[in-house]
């Protein structure tokens, strides 16, 4: 059975969620049906297509069988067919309780005749702590959404 996300924001609980149980078919399940799809990891390699993106996080699962990916300072630009969200990701790793990150992190979701889909996932590590903890100066409200023209 093929899940159908009403919204971007249910594609990204259900990816990261999946992440979270170390589940390789929901976690493929969520990105979109197109073999230009993106996936780019904190390690800054670019994989294209399905493949390539099962096949990087089968040995993610392999090597870390429990991850814990924490979600803030989310700012969202949607539209009809497309939105982007850009979070702060702070990832755990089995029993650690020293997090590891921050880590920048944008998802690309895009609506199709079976809703919305993961189109493209880019996260790498933040720069400078600080920043990816407190935002820059004149920020909008990280839970305002943006429409994209």
């Amino acid at each position: 059975m093929i899940a159908v996300f009403a919204t971007p924001e249910d594609v990204e609980t259900a990816f990261y969620e999946a992440i979270a149980r170390a589940d390789l078919a929901a976690l493929m399940s969520v990105w979109a049906d197109d073999e230009e799809i993106v996936c780019i990891h904190p390690t800054g390699q670019r994989l294209t297509g399905t493949d390539a993106i099962r096949d990087s996080w089968r040995g993610i699962f392999a090597n870390n069988p429990r991850l814990m990916v924490r979600l803030s300072r989310g700012v969202r630009w949607s539209g009809m067919l497309l939105a982007v969200h850009n979070v702060v990701e702070t990832l755990y790793i089995g029993d650690e309780r020293r997090p590891h990150g921050p880590m920048l992190a944008t998802n690309v979701f895009q609506r199709g005749a079976s809703g919305w889909r993961l189109l493209s996932h880019h996260s790498s590590t933040a720069a400078d702590r600080d920043a990816a903890d407190t935002g820059v100066a004149g920020e909008r409200n990280a839970n305002t959404p943006r429409t994209l023209h």
